[in-house]
C-alpha cells in the first residue's frame, strides 16, 4: 500500500498537480514558489506608480535581500530609496541613498543618490527656532555633492536648498543671540550677533545684527560706568572679520532663482518634485 502511494504521488508530482504555489494538497508558506526578480520588479513598479510607496519599498527590499546577484539588485537599491523617500521616510531613505553610495562609488547615479541624502535632510528641517541638525547635515551633504560633481545637474539643484538651509541656521543664531539680550547678557549677546555676521554675511540679518552690537556696546559700556559687575562676561569678542568670511554662502545663478515660497506653497512644491526625473540605471549587478 505504501508503495502505491508513494507512486501515486509521484505521478502527481510529475504532472504538475501538486506542490503549486495557491492550488493542490500541500498548499503551505513553506511550499510557496517565489517569483522570479523580473516579476518582483514590475510588481514594485506598479506599486511605485499606483503611489503605495510602503508597499513598493518592501518589495524592492525583498528583491535586494532575495536576488543579491541579479541583474535587477542593483535598480531595486535605488529604486527602494526612492520609495522611502516618496513614503516620507526620510531617516531611512537618508541611510538607503548612503549605502547606495558607498557600494558603488563609481556608479553613474552616485550624484543623484547624494542629492537626495541632502533632500532627505532638507525635508526634516523645522524652521530656525527648532534643532538645526538637519539644517547642518543638510549644508554638509549638498556641500559634498557640490565638491564631488561641480557640474552635475543635481548640483545646480541643490543651490536653493543649500541656501535655505543657510539663512535657517543664520536664523537660529539670531533669535539665540535675541534670547541673550532680552535677558540682560548683553557680553553673551555681543558675541552672537558679531558671529552671525562673520559666518553668514549675506543671509538677510546684517542689518539687524549691526543695530544690536551698537546697543549691546553701548549698554556694556553703561554698565561698567555704573560699576556694575554682575554683567555675565562671555567668551572673549573678536571683532576682526576673516579673509573668507565662514561657511560658504551661495548665490543662485539668475536662470535658477526662485521666489521664496510660503508655508502653503512649499508642501505643493516638494510634492510636485517628488516626479523628478530620477537618472536611467542600467541594471546590472556591477559596483561600478
Amino acid at each position: 500500500m505504501n508503495r502505491i502511494i508513494r507512486n501515486l504521488l509521484l505521478a502527481l508530482l510529475a504532472a504538475g498537480l501538486i506542490g503549486l504555489p495557491g492550488c493542490g494538497w500541500f498548499d503551505t508558506e513553506e511550499d510557496e514558489i517565489e517569483a522570479p526578480p523580473q516579476t518582483m520588479a514590475y510588481e514594485a513598479m506598479e506599486q511605485m506608480n499606483q503611489e503605495n510607496y510602503r508597499t513598493a519599498a518592501e518589495l524592492w527590499q525583498k528583491l535586494r535581500d532575495h536576488y543579491p546577484y541579479s541583474r535587477f539588485a542593483l535598480l531595486a537599491e535605488l529604486k527602494m530609496s526612492d520609495a522611502l523617500y516618496l513614503s516620507t521616510q526620510y531617516a531611512d531613505a537618508a541611510e538607503a541613498y548612503l549605502a547606495f553610495e558607498q557600494l558603488h562609488p563609481n556608479n553613474e547615479a552616485v550624484p543623484y543618490a547624494i542629492h537626495q541624502q541632502g533632500m532627505c535632510h532638507y525635508q526634516m528641517m523645522k524652521g530656525a527656532e527648532r534643532d538645526q541638525t538637519p539644517a547642518v547635515k543638510t549644508i554638509q551633504t549638498f556641500a559634498r555633492l557640490r565638491e564631488r560633481f561641480p557640474t552635475s545637474k543635481y548640483a545646480a539643484m541643490a543651490l536653493p536648498r543649500l541656501t535655505e538651509a543657510q539663512a535657517s541656521l543664520a536664523g537660529h543664531e539670531f533669535q539665540v543671540a535675541n534670547f541673550y539680550y532680552q535677558l540682560g547678557h548683553y557680553q553673551a549677546a555681543l558675541g552672537r550677533f558679531v558671529s552671525l555676521i562673520k559666518n553668514y554675511p549675506d543671509t538677510g540679518y546684517h542689518a539687524q545684527a549691526l543695530g544690536y552690537i551698537k546697543i549691546c556696546q553701548e549698554k556694556i559700556a553703561a554698565l561698567k560706568a555704573d560699576g556694575d559687575s554682575s554683567q555675565p562676561e562671555g567668551p572673549p569678542v573678536d571683532f576682526s572679520m576673516p579673509e573668507t568670511p565662514g561657511p560658504e554662502i551661495i548665490v543662485q545663478p539668475p536662470e535658477l532663482e526662485e521666489q521664496p515660497l510660503k508655508p502653503s506653497e512649499k508642501k505643493e512644491k516638494e510634492k510636485k518634485e517628488k516626479r523628478y526625473k530620477r537618472p536611467t540605471i542600467r541594471a546590472t549587478s556591477s559596483g561600478n
